[in-house]
Formats: C-alpha cells, structure tokens, sequence
C-alpha cells in the first residue's frame, strides 16, 4: 500500500510538472493536458523519495515539415507548414544515463552541423523537452537525417528541433502537447537564429499559425489559422545560395515610415482575411505585398526581384521571399499553372541571378506538423 501511494504522489508531481506550461493560446487552439496524457508518463520512485519519468518506447522516429515564414507582410507572425520535404530525428534510450543527451549521427548536412548537443539546435530542443516532462531515468542518443538544406528560408532549424522534441516526447509516450513543445523548439531557435516562433510553430502544429506573442520570458500565444480549401499551391524554388537568418535579420531596419508600417498592417490584416476565407488570390496578392522587409533583403537575394515579376507573369496571384530566403514563394489555386511558375521562377535566378537551381516544386500545405515517422 505504501509504494502504491507513493507512485500516486510521484505521477501527481509529473501532472503538476506537464501542466504549468507557458505556452498559451487561444481558447479554440488551447489545449489543455488531459489526465490520461498526463498518466501516459511512468513514474518510479528511488532512494530518497525523487520521482523520475521511464521511457515507455526504446526508440522513436519523427519527421517535421518545412515551413514558410513571415508570408511577405507578416514578419515574425505568420507562417505555415508545407509538405514535400523536412527533417527526421532518431531518439534512442541511453540506460543508465539519466538526463544525457548525445547526438550520435548527423546525415544530410555535408559535416556542418555540431555534434555537441548545447551548439545544435536538436540537442537544444531535446534537453527542454526533458526538462518539461521531468526527471527522466534516462538519456537520449539522437540521430539526425537532414532533408532541408540549411539557411534556405525553409525553416531547416526549426524542421530539426520541432522533430528532436516530438520525438523525445514519444519515447516517454507523448505526455506534452505541441503547443506546449514551441517552448523547446523556440529554446533552440533561440541557440541559431533567434527567438522567433513562425517556423517552429507550424513546423510542430501544421497549417497556418499566426504568433500573437513571443517574447522572451513571457508567455507564448499562437492561433492556429482554419484553411478548408485543397486547392492552394505553394510553388517553392531554392536556388544555390545560402541566406543565414542571423545575418539576413541584422540588415534588417531599426526604423520604419509610419506609410510603410500602415501599408504592412493593411496587407497583413488581408493575408488573414484570405486564409479564414480560403481566398486564394487574396493571400497571394496580400503575400506580394510588403514593402518593409522585402526591399531590403531582397536585392541580397541575386535575381530574387526578377524572379518576383516572372512568377506573377506566368500566374502566380503574389511572390515573395520565404522566411530570410533565398527559397521564392509563390501562390497558384491549381499546379498546371503551378508548373509554369515554377519554370519561370527557375529560369529567372539563372538569367538574372546567375545562380543554379538547387531544387524546385509545387506542394501543398501540410495541416498535420511533426508527425511520428
């Protein structure tokens, strides 16, 4: 009777643990931890009473998305999950490692990427999902399978930490939500490329999510944006050049004319409109039209400002940079037309930018974010 209390007092202390998450939201995205999530945690109690959390799978693969930031005028509140491609992570149990984390493999990144778990971001986003579900009784051995290019504007961080977390969180049978994990994937964007939530947050959540607030130290609130229409096509080209979000944000201006924050304000509250009302052309007009970020990193991009006007002559409702870029994004309501924008786009970088094609497609948006692989 008494270790049975006693397990009864350590799975209430993980409830409690799991549940005072700062990850807010609004009332028709919110979720709440249920008890049977909650439960879903082993608990085993050790010499001097400490409650620790058992793994319940010895090993779990995920796969999260890539992403589209900012969508032209929504800078660092707007962005939304696309299929095609993203990043896979491995979670192994390390027994007898308690709170360990080692990344064992990185493929897909050409030896770039750290294996020292505090310098990548999937070390980074492992080490806070532990830490939200509690005292684990064990460690974690990572593999990464990079399939996004990095410093593409495709939100390659953000598809390695959302995957790192959702499959930490699986090993201990999924006792977090993803709106409560953003908290571990913004931890380790925060280690790369600042603290933002655009790309981790539809990375794990899937569809459109707007950012209603992210700020460091204080709660984050996210709205998951209802898309009901199949017909939206992203057409994505991503030439042969590399934009690392930390040194596109630091060309970014300090100060903005008041007529270009109202233009801005304006196209975003439309890109909104577009989305609730599955206006097609209006999300693609609204995406084309910043003209505070845009005209600044664009003339970086080489071609980026050609290949903006030969995706609108071939069809295309808006273009505009995803995420820092260098990926162009494109919308069409069908992927015939897709299809000619696409080439155009492509041909564009090569005869204005010089810059090859390192990979080019039409996709759909992805509703569903990490996902168990």
């Amino acid at each position: 009777i008494a270790k049975m209390n006693c397990l009864r007092s350590g799975s209430s202390l993980q409830r409690q643990h799991l549940g005072n998450s700062n990850v807010l939201g609004a009332p028709n995205v919110h979720r709440t931890f249920t008890r049977g999530q909650r439960l879903r945690v082993n608990a085993a109690v050790v010499c001097g009473g400490k409650v620790y959390a058992d793994p319940v799978n010895n090993e779990v693969s995920a796969f999260a998305p890539a992403t589209v930031a900012n969508l032209g005028p929504g800078f660092d509140w707007m962005g939304c999950a696309v299929e095609g491609g993203g990043d896979t992570v491995v979670a192994k149990v390390l027994p007898d490692k308690p709170g360990t984390i080692v990344i064992e493999k990185i493929e897909g990144d050409k030896g770039r990427l750290s294996l020292d778990p505090a310098k990548n971001c999937i070390g980074v986003a492992a080490m806070e999902t532990l830490k939200m579900i509690g005292q684990p009784s064990c460690g974690i051995s990572l593999t990464l399978h990079k399939g996004l290019p990095l410093g593409s504007g495709l939100g390659s961080s953000a598809a390695s930490a959302a995957a790192a977390a959702w499959a930490v969180n699986g090993v201990f049978g999924s006792p977090l939500s993803k709106q409560a994990l953003v908290m571990a994937g913004l931890a380790a964007e925060a280690s790369v490329s600042g603290y933002h939530a655009d790309n981790v947050g539809p990375s794990l959540l899937g569809g459109f999510v707007l950012i209603r607030s992210c700020k460091p130290g204080h709660p984050v609130e996210l709205l998951q944006l209802p898309f009901q229409r199949d017909d939206l096509h992203f057409v994505l080209v991503n030439p042969v050049f590399e934009a690392p979000t930390a040194e596109m944000r630091a060309v970014l201006p300090k100060e903005v004319p008041m007529k270009s924050m109202i233009n801005n304000c304006c196209q975003g509250g439309s890109l909104v409109t577009g989305i609730l009302t599955g206006d097609i052309k209006l999300i693609g007009q609204s995406l084309d039209s910043d003209v505070i970020i845009e005209p600044v990193r664009g003339p970086l991009i080489p071609g980026m400002m050609a290949v903006k006007e030969a995706a609108k002559a071939a069809g295309a409702f808006g273009c505009t940079i995803s995420g820092a870029g260098p990926t162009a994004v494109a919308i069409v309501d069908n992927p015939e037309t897709g299809r000619k924008v696409m080439d155009a786009m492509s041909k564009a970088f090569k005869a204005s930018g010089k810059l090859d094609v390192n990979s080019a497609k039409v996709v759909k948006l992805d509703p569903i974010g990490a996902k168990f692989a």
